[in-house]
């Protein structure tokens, strides 16, 4: 079997790089859950799963996860220059397969013959990244959920994940830091961190969870609007600021409505400018972007918000009059349903030099046929401070 390899799970452009490039990140490589057996490998997922509870299948599981550098071209076409797979500190290229998690929910891998699968503490999926002016990259990883901090030439630098979980990843050939806030080690399976941004100074580290918190329980995500937005200082590598992103009502996403309020997610975010962010709100066919500013929002970091013990929890809350909570205001700046022959999942943003900003989609390693493009939008009103 044949996969395309997707490049597109996060994009960023560094405002002093080459006008029309920018580096994408991959994910963890091609990987489905039982249901869609059938569709795409043309195998009974009940039988090919059998006796193995919450099996997740990887047909290539020794897929590294690698940061591509993309040159947009003139004819309309984009060209690989450089990949960076992603390692440990000896050099070796870690996989994507899933951490031994104990605090965080997981699943048990399998391969494309239903053959068990070794989880693995030096594992990452990763889903956005940004560049740093001394070469060095951060990435916001899905699985941990967790934040990573990556050489030049990918060598893994620092893991921060959820304060608490430190001792899930004691084997991890790289070092690990419990600097998140605990409750984050609540996030859905699969509904992690997708997102990271960097303010134009390089001061703070931004990223925001896919989804909200299954805090208390899976129920409770799954009808939850409330996600939460992380502000770090990088010189500490601590948070300095937490706030609430209300999710959009999903009937409101036109090329595929639901209702299902865990449709809409988190893929990317983009700073604009320092606390003053770009939002990618997508479901699977539609896209949006929306400017946010945490000015004026209410700041929740340590407060009983972050206590997993708080009962209503915030996540249970979709209404927060009452509770002294003021989410992030949102200007809804592109959606992609007004427009034709657009990429469903669009997962990737960069702005160019010339100020046009470009969307790269994650096609899933072609498992369903989706090529991987590149959208650029021009005369939106997307406007950096940079």
């Amino acid at each position: 079997m044949e996969f395309s390899i997707g490049i597109g799970s996060g994009a960023f452009r560094h405002p002093k790089g080459p006008a029309n490039a920018f580096f994408a990140i991959s994910d963890r490589g091609p990987n489905f859950p039982c249901r869609a057996a059938r569709k795409v490998l043309g195998v009974d997922g009940k039988k090919l799963c059998a006796n193995i509870k919450k099996a997740r299948i990887y047909p290539v599981p020794e897929y590294s996860p690698s940061i591509y550098s993309v040159h947009l071209n003139a004819d309309g076409t984009f060209s690989i220059k450089d990949v960076i797979s992603l390692k440990d500190r000896d050099g070796n290229p870690v996989d994507g397969m899933l951490n031994p998690l104990t605090v965080a929910t997981t699943e048990n891998p399998i391969d494309a013959m239903g053959k068990p699968l070794k989880q693995n503490a030096n594992a990452v999926d990763a889903e956005g990244l940004v560049l740093l002016s001394d070469g060095t990259f951060w990435i916001g990883e899905e699985n941990g959920p967790s934040l990573l901090h990556v050489a030049a030439n990918g060598r893994i630098q620092k893991r921060l994940v959820p304060a608490g979980t430190e001792k899930d990843f004691a084997t991890a050939n790289y070092d690990v830091i419990g600097a998140l806030p605990a409750i984050l080690a609540k996030r859905q399976a699969n509904r992690g961190i997708e997102s990271i941004a960097i303010s134009p100074d390089e001061k703070f580290l931004y990223t925001i969870m896919q989804n909200p918190l299954a805090n208390p329980d899976a129920d409770t995500y799954k009808k939850a609007k409330n996600t939460r937005i992380l502000k770090l200082d990088r010189a500490t590598m601590k948070p300095v600021g937490e706030y609430i992103y209300q999710l959009d009502d999903p009937q409101n996403f036109r090329n595929d409505p639901s209702s299902k309020q865990n449709s809409p997610r988190i893929s990317e975010m983009l700073a604009l400018g320092t606390d003053r962010l770009l939002v990618l709100e997508r479901t699977d066919k539609t896209t949006k972007l929306h400017e946010i500013n945490l000015a004026g929002a209410t700041d929740i970091l340590g407060s009983r918000w972050d206590q997993a013990e708080t009962a209503k929890s915030l996540e249970a809350l979709n209404d927060l009059s009452g509770t002294g909570v003021k989410p992030v205001g949102k200007t809804l700046r592109f959606d992609s349903a007004d427009f034709k022959n657009i990429p469903d999942k669009l997962e990737g943003i960069a702005i160019l030099g010339d100020g046009t900003v470009a969307l790269i989609n994650d096609n899933d390693f072609g498992i369903t046929g989706e090529k991987t493009r590149v959208v650029v939008l021009s005369n939106s009103e997307i406007k950096a401070d940079y």
